[in-house]
């Protein structure tokens, strides 16, 4: 009888295993974090604290699918070594097309330190940004208020630091704005190259790039500022202790330092390839930034004794226009962008399809069963059959249907059209919409979808008549407002279903002014025969227009929005509700809800329309008014 002395065999090793052990290591080893926990996962990349999150490689890689995947890793591990996030908040310009810049360049500057350093890392950083912009779909842009000028800003710093050209799928949106940029910043883009290894030092020469492109407030290029962020710094360095780490102290110089085991993984990495489907890569460049990176400036705390708002005035609305999604695009664009958006969804699809199910079987329930019982007549109720027999002369044994409220209702989404919510925000806010308007309409509840933003970056022509008219002192709003009608509450959902791909066209999310939108929004739905209305806005940041906030006072349009919601919740039918993503909302409106991730807003959708519903509708609403759950800073 023989006997064997090998061990059982173990599982087989997975063929992309190797990939990714060398990934992650090279990530910590770049970053100098040894314990940072690096995970593979369908969902999108995302860098959080302690955690790294990374697309999972297909099992059959090709080499284009392993620079994705090192790409993603290399830009996270980049910014921790290089990016100090409390610098970049300090030094952050507050409008959010300045801070969009901002963003986008000091991305650009932590990856360009890399790529400098490591042709290797140039190349895969320069495989994901290709990828991104042929996902964006940029390429036959011919109009430059359709180019994302961060974009172009970003990449023409990227080709000053690293000698790199743009990537094919974006030499469009640069050659659009490089004439513009050049000849107004040009100097400053030369100066950045000696300032890379320092974030303080860089986003200052930032700022007055901003300046130059008459995108920075006066008090954001104060001396004074510079000043007191000067002291700042020398506070922070006396605090810092001798048994800080060597990570922590050289984290706001951004100087990176490789070791051996990182440049020997890197080579590793590489050396296997096949045929697959091209990785998951991120929407935009910022999703690579930790917790705090993606949080919306936030307006400070109202003051009481602040004029309500009836000072608020319109320079002129001669350019404002309130359109149909299908005007603004011919029908094959928008069947193009519709079926884009249904193909970068999938996943999400299943999800909020299956949320919106559960609503609908609430909704169904409520409608089928919604009885009252012990009356005089009605329907013979077989509970109180043995009070029948017992007492025939009792006349509480019946029980009659209840006519459901909802069954008169109507529920308008208003969606922020904005330039901050670009990318991953308003694909999700498109999904959802679609799909909880097919449940709600199959429910027999009317909705409609609208959409808000401006014609044009930095004022349009309300601001060249302005110039042509002498400047007058405080002109109140002064953009062209842009206001959409994706779906009509009356109009079916199958003959406008393919309208909210409008959302996906690069060039049509510019700025916000809110107040003035709800305002609209909610005057529609007054107009409305329907019992009960419902007007859910959804919202990533405070109202932003840097052309209308240039010339009148600082809390111009917010204050202007506080006023309207104040009208409505307190003298209006309309029952409002607001959702904020990554903004808490509910320091402006007392229904509301915050959610920090996009990929929560179908569930919070659904769960909020569906205890509306539950709820007894209140046709004047005051002060007490609140959704379970919610809060108000």
């Amino acid at each position: 009888m023989s006997i064997s002395n090998r061990k059982p065999s173990s599982p087989k090793e997975a063929p992309t295993e190797p990939l990714k052990q060398a990934v992650a290591t090279t990530l910590r080893a770049i970053a100098r974090q040894p314990e940072l926990e690096v995970a593979f996962s369908t969902d999108k990349p995302a860098l959080t604290p302690g955690r790294a999150r990374l697309s999972e490689p297909p099992r059959r890689m090709s080499p284009h699918d392993i620079a994705l995947l090192r790409g993603q890793a290399d830009a996270m591990a980049l910014r921790l070594a290089c990016h100090n996030e409390a610098t970049h908040r300090k030094l952050a310009p507050q409008s959010a097309a300045a801070r969009a810049i901002f963003d986008a360049v000091e991305q650009a500057r932590v990856e360009a330190i890399g790529a400098r350093r490591m042709t290797g890392v140039g190349d895969n950083l320069t495989a994901v940004l290709e990828e991104r912009f042929q996902r964006a779909n940029l390429q036959g842009i011919t109009d430059r208020d359709d180019a994302p000028i961060e974009d172009a800003i970003a990449l023409m710093v990227r080709e000053r630091l690293t000698g790199r050209a743009p990537p094919a799928a974006a030499q469009g949106v640069v050659d659009l704005w490089r004439d513009v940029i050049e000849a107004k910043a040009g100097k400053d883009l030369d100066s950045l190259l000696g300032t890379i290894e320092n974030q303080r030092g860089f986003a200052r020469g930032i700022r007055d790039l901003l300046t130059h492109l008459d995108m920075a407030d006066e008090a954001e290029s104060d001396g004074e500022q510079d000043e007191s962020d000067d002291s700042e710094d020398e506070g922070d360095k006396q605090e810092q202790g001798e048994g800080e780490s060597q990570e922590d102290a050289s984290a706001d110089q951004g100087d990176i330092e490789l070791t051996d085991e990182a440049s020997d993984d890197m080579e590793d990495g590489t050396s296997e390839s096949a045929e697959a489907p091209q990785g998951e890569v991120p929407d935009d460049s910022d999703e690579f930034d930790d917790g705090d990176a993606d949080e919306a400036w936030r307006p400070p705390p109202p003051r009481h004794n602040e004029p309500r708002g009836p000072d608020y005035r319109v320079y002129t609305n001669q350019f404002d226009e309130v359109i149909a999604a299908e005007d603004l695009c011919d029908p094959e664009e928008l069947a193009r962008l519709r079926s884009y958006l249904d193909k970068q969804l999938d996943n999400l699809q299943g999800v909020v399809a299956r949320l919106a199910n559960r609503l609908q079987r609430r909704l169904l329930a409520q409608q089928s069963r919604s009885w009252e019982f012990d009356l005089e007549e009605g329907m013979l109720d077989p509970a109180r059959l043995s009070r029948v027999v017992t007492d025939p002369f009792q006349p509480l044994s019946f029980k009659r249907e209840k006519d459901t409220d909802f069954k008169d209702t109507v529920v308008s989404l208003l969606i922020d059209n904005s330039g901050s919510m670009r990318g991953r925000p308003i694909t999700v806010a498109a999904t959802c919409a679609d799909v909880l308007a097919r449940t709600l309409e199959r429910c027999g509840v009317k909705v409609e979808i609208l959409g808000f933003t401006t014609r044009a970056w930095k004022g349009g022509q309300s601001r060249e008549s302005w110039l042509q008219n002498g400047k007058p002192v405080n002109p109140g709003r002064l953009n062209d407002l842009r206001h959409i009608i994706y779906k009509a509450a009356d109009a079916p959902w199958r003959r406008v279903r393919r309208n909210l791909g409008l959302m996906m066209r690069e060039g049509l999310l510019k700025e916000n002014i809110d107040g003035e939108a709800l305002d609209w929004a909610h005057k529609r739905l007054l107009g409305r025969p329907e019992q009960r209305r419902i007007l859910m806005v959804i919202s990533d940041g405070a109202p932003v227009d840097d052309s209308t906030l240039s010339v009148n006072p600082g809390n111009y349009l917010e204050r202007h929005l506080r006023h309207v919601i104040a009208e409505i919740e307190e003298r209006s039918p309309v029952e409002l509700i607001a959702i904020g993503i990554g903004h808490d909302v509910t320091r402006y409106y007392r229904r509301a809800v915050t959610i920090v991730d996009a990929e929560e807003l179908g569930g919070v959708m659904t769960e909020k329309l569906a205890e509306l519903f539950e709820e007894k509708p209140v046709p004047q609403r005051g002060a007490g008014a609140r959704l379970r759950r919610s809060t108000r800073a």
